[in-house]
């Protein structure tokens, strides 16, 4: 598989309130871009395919500031947002004693109105087979 992978690493996001930082935090984000595909005849809706989650230490959660996280995906990386699927991605994790019960991996897309460029009213809806396995089999590949 051709390498559609152009982002990897911890996004930090600004926040608002200034020198306060408020709503400031840090994920993990990968952007695939789909359009790098070669020999696929074959035409995206949304081609740019951004995945974030939420990293140990950070102030804020993805889900509690996915519209400010997307706004400013958009602007930093020139992302035309009618195009991105914005995805919250979150492990399998287990808690309890001996870690005896296990939520299991889920990846959640999120709809957004957009109003002058700002994402605002998210809509979060499960993303399932195939489309999930789509995605996890992209998160999977070796870059």
């Amino acid at each position: 598989m051709e390498d559609v992978l152009v982002y990897d690493d911890i996004y930090e996001w600004e926040g608002w309130g200034g020198k306060l930082r408020l709503g400031s935090g840090r994920c993990r984000l990968r952007i695939y871009n789909l359009k790098k595909r070669k020999n696929v005849d074959l035409a995206y809706l949304r081609p740019v395919i951004v995945v974030v989650t939420d990293v140990p230490g950070s102030t804020m959660s993805v889900r509690s500031c996915a519209g400010h996280i997307a706004t400013s995906l958009a602007r930093t990386f020139g992302i035309d947002y009618h195009r991105m699927l914005f995805i919250e991605y979150y492990p399998a994790s287990s808690y309890g004693l001996k870690s005896k019960y296990t939520i299991a991996e889920r990846l959640d897309a999120v709809d957004f109105t957009w109003r002058e460029d700002r994402a605002i009213q998210p809509r979060w809806r499960t993303i399932n087979p195939p489309l999930k396995d789509q995605i996890l089999k992209l998160m999977e590949a070796p870059h």
